[in-house]
C-alpha cells in the first residue's frame, strides 16, 4: 500500500511540474524544474534500469506536454537517474540498499539529503542547459542561468522532496 501511495505523489507532483514548465517561467535565466527530486526520490528497490526507464518516460511527458523542444527534459532526466544509486551510495552509504530501505529526512538528516538534491539538481541543470543552448548561447549567461537555477531549484524541490522522502512512505 505505501508503495502505492509514492506512486500516486510522484504523478501529482508530475502534473506539479507541468503546471510549474506552463506558467511560472519567470526569467529566461531561471528553469525551475522538480524533476530530478522526484527521480532521486523513487525507492532504491527499484533497479537502475527501470528507474532510467521512468525517468525518460516523466522527462518526455514533460516535454511533449509543455517544453518546446522534445527530449530536452529526457535528455537531462536519464543521467540523473543512471547516477541516482551511485549519488545515494556517496552521500548516504550501503547501508540503505544493504537493509532495502529508502532514505528520509527524519533518518538520513537534512544535511545529507540537501547534499544530495544538490547534486542531482546540479547533473540535470548542467544537461539541460548545455543542451538548449546548443553552443548559440555565450557562458556567462548559461553560467548565471545554471547558478540561478540551482538556488531556486533547490528551493522549490524541498516541498516534494518532503512528500517523497518522508517517513510515511516507509
Amino acid at each position: 500500500m505505501r508503495n502505492k501511495t509514492f506512486w500516486i505523489a510522484y504523478l501529482l507532483l508530475l502534473v506539479a511540474q507541468l503546471i510549474i514548465s506552463n506558467f511560472f517561467r519567470v526569467t529566461p535565466y531561471i528553469m525551475l524544474s522538480i524533476l530530478p527530486v522526484m527521480v532521486l526520490c523513487i525507492p532504491t528497490r527499484v533497479n537502475t534500469l527501470w528507474t532510467m526507464l521512468i525517468a525518460f518516460a516523466t522527462g518526455s511527458t514533460v516535454d511533449l506536454l509543455s517544453e518546446g523542444v522534445l527530449g530536452l527534459n529526457a535528455l537531462a532526466l536519464v543521467p540523473v537517474a543512471f547516477l541516482r544509486n551511485a549519488v545515494i551510495h556517496l552521500i548516504f552509504g550501503e547501508e540503505l540498499f544493504a537493509r532495502k530501505e529508502d532514505f528520509t529526512l527524519r533518518s538520513s538528516g537534512f544535511a545529507q539529503v540537501g547534499l544530495a538534491l544538490l547534486l542531482v539538481q546540479a547533473l540535470f541543470l548542467a544537461i539541460y542547459i548545455w543542451a538548449d543552448g546548443a553552443g548559440t548561447r555565450p557562458l556567462p549567461f548559461n553560467l548565471y542561468r545554471f547558478l540561478a537555477s540551482l538556488g531556486a531549484g533547490v528551493l522549490v524541490s524541498l516541498i516534494p522532496l518532503n512528500v517523497l522522502a518522508s517517513e510515511s512512505r516507509q
